[in-house]
């Protein structure tokens, strides 16, 4: 797959999105719209069992197109605007393939929305991170004052978002917005075989505890647990269940059908 602003690659099934917007891979609307439609493809795909996200060249992303941003004049194109990111960030979140953020350089504003919106974070050792939106005298759109908020607590959010400051990658990884810190020329190589790990696995499964986390963090725990163990259940009446149990009692590798 590719279009002007979203390179797309298969390999060993995973699917590596890479945004290629420069200078510096703003996110404009056809850049959000090519992002929804890459991902839509990517779901539509069996042989496509799991997504990474990246930047073109010597960055992630570093936040919305500003001149896009410039030109809204009424809290109608605000919220229209951000209807549009929040909803392409949201079907990323609750995408039912695990989607990882390989981060390099810079991911600032909607960067960094974009890349909490993701299942996992991987980052480069050189990454900076922020929500600048502040010094531009608006607030994160795309729903960075939520996610940030759930992610490293409200205080810390409340720090970064009004302040405007960025954190260096050793600190991203320290308050849990980064899961694994890479040497900078190895990330792409690390993000894309974590997934392909996870590609490995029985799909079924996958998509389960996928679902068991995202949406058991958005109900009480005693509910959470009540979704656990309805898909637990469920996993139990698969031919993955059965052949991961036969391969382990067997000291063989399984083989999934995905079924």
């Amino acid at each position: 797959m590719a279009n002007p602003y979203v390179n797309a690659t298969l390999e060993e099934g995973v699917v590596t999105l890479t945004i290629n917007h420069p200078p510096v891979n703003a996110l404009s609307t056809p850049v959000l719209k090519e992002i929804e439609q890459s991902m839509e493809e990517a779901l539509s795909q069996d042989a496509v069992k799991a997504v990474v996200i990246t930047g073109a060249g010597a960055l992630f992303v570093a936040g919305a197109d500003i001149r896009e941003i410039a030109t809204l004049s009424s809290s109608q194109q605000g919220r229209e605007v951000t209807a549009r990111g929040q909803g392409v960030f949201n079907r990323i979140e609750t995408c039912p393939k695990p989607v990882i953020a390989a981060i390099r350089g810079l991911c600032l504003g909607g960067g960094l929305e974009l890349a909490m919106a993701c299942h996992i974070r991987v980052i480069s050792d050189q990454a900076r991170l922020g929500q600048p939106e502040i010094n531009l005298g608006i607030i994160p759109g795309f729903g960075g004052t939520q996610r940030l908020s759930r992610i490293v607590g409200r205080a810390k959010a409340l720090e970064m978002i009004l302040t405007g400051d960025m954190i260096n990658a050793q600190e991203a990884r320290t308050i849990g917005l980064a899961d694994r810190v890479i040497p900078d020329a190895d990330l792409l190589r690390q993000a894309q075989g974590l997934a392909k790990k996870i590609a490995g696995k029985g799909q079924v499964a996958v998509r389960a505890a996928l679902r068991a986390v995202q949406e058991g963090s958005e109900r009480s725990f005693s509910e959470g647990l009540a979704l656990e163990s309805e898909l637990f259940g469920r996993l139990c009446e698969t031919e993955d269940m059965r052949e991961g149990l036969a391969a382990f009692l067997e000291k063989r590798q399984p083989k999934f059908k995905d079924r």
